[in-house]
């Protein structure tokens, strides 16, 4: 089994989710289930076909969620690092546009547009083992670009 490298809050969401998907989410499909199981209308028989497929997803994720969490790293993001690794908090620089902050974390809790990028994306991938001050050449599938790592927390 691979490992997941996630944040401490990375952890403690996808951990609230599989809980909450089977506490509240399995009983609601259930009850949805079971209502349209007792009709018998053409209408029921779509709403029964609807709760079969939220129960295979619902199902699916909660063993996404189980895999996810069985292999978890968590990443100490606190303390000061000479090198980017995940966990990292960095602050990089591509050409005269404005500085931007991203923190490393591995894929699961990826989220580049609330500042989360993977470690397996090509710009995560590109700034691990530098430090600050380093130009960093980014190849990516639009093209390659070129950042300046400004500071790496």
């Amino acid at each position: 089994m691979t490992t997941t490298y996630l944040t401490r809050h990375g952890f403690d969401k996808h951990q609230n989710e599989l809980d909450h998907l089977r506490n509240v989410k399995r009983r609601e499909v259930a009850d949805r289930l079971h209502e349209a199981m007792e009709g018998g209308e053409l209408i029921e028989d779509a709403e029964y076909e609807a709760a079969k497929n939220e129960q295979a997803f619902v199902e699916g994720r909660i063993q996404e969620l189980e895999i996810i969490l069985a292999s978890a790293r968590i990443v100490d993001e606190s303390g000061k690092r000479e090198v980017v690794q995940v966990g990292a908090h960095v602050t990089i620089q591509e050409a005269d546009n404005e500085p931007e902050l991203y923190t490393i974390v591995g894929p699961a809790e990826a989220s580049p547009r609330d500042g989360y990028i993977s470690n397996e994306s090509p710009l995560g991938r590109a700034l691990l083992d530098h430090r600050a001050g380093d130009k960093v050449r980014v190849d990516a599938p639009a093209g390659a670009f070129h950042v300046t790592i400004l500071k790496v927390e």
